[in-house]
């Protein structure tokens, strides 16, 4: 396929990285969000993991407890709270093992293609942490540095002023002292 042309299955690799959230330290993204892009209803997925539920141990998929789900719904527009249109059960979240995982769940070719693109965006998001940490790193390293100079600077200003400023104290007088001063 030429580079820039999507097939009707792909998705921008920035409408999967807006879906990518971090909760518990993790960066998971929703079922609702999942079955969106597979073009499945969310009951549908949930149901075929439900089915399979022995691949999904906790650090592959878990459901969002209240708090979580509510600090999600101020960060995205998700749905409000039950009764009023909303989801009326918490959505699951899905670590990149789980949506790797989804793919032996559901075997449409719209399912494979999409968590071949996920997996390839979890893993550039990978990388660009570490290069940041990389990064972080070296300009730990320039700051350390940096105030090491910067104590050795201001000692030797602190020693400029010593030899600058001069003593205010009174002079004794050279020479012999005259008769009318005391």
């Amino acid at each position: 396929m030429a580079k820039g042309k999507q097939s009707s299955n792909e998705i921008a690799e920035s409408a999967i990285i807006e879906k990518v959230h971090i909760v518990r330290g993790m960066k998971v993204m929703r079922d609702k969000d999942l079955a969106e892009m597979y073009r499945v209803e969310t009951y549908r997925l949930n149901e075929a993991v439900k089915r399979k539920l022995s691949r999904f141990p906790p650090d592959f998929m878990f459901q969002l407890i209240k708090d979580e789900t509510n600090s999600l719904i101020s960060q995205i527009a998700i749905s409000k709270s039950p009764g009023r249109g909303g989801t009326r059960k918490r959505p699951y979240a899905f670590t990149e093992k789980g949506v790797a995982m989804l793919s032996a769940v559901l075997n449409s070719d719209t399912a494979i293609q999409v968590n071949i693109q996920i997996i390839r965006v979890f893993s550039k998001m990978k990388q660009l942490l570490l290069d940041n940490k990389d990064l972080a790193l070296k300009i730990e390293k320039i700051e350390q540095h940096l105030v090491k100079h910067d104590d050795e600077i201001k000692l030797i200003f602190q020693y400029l002023k010593k030899l600058l400023v001069q003593e205010t104290k009174p002079r004794n007088e050279i020479g012999f002292p005259y008769p009318n001063k005391k």
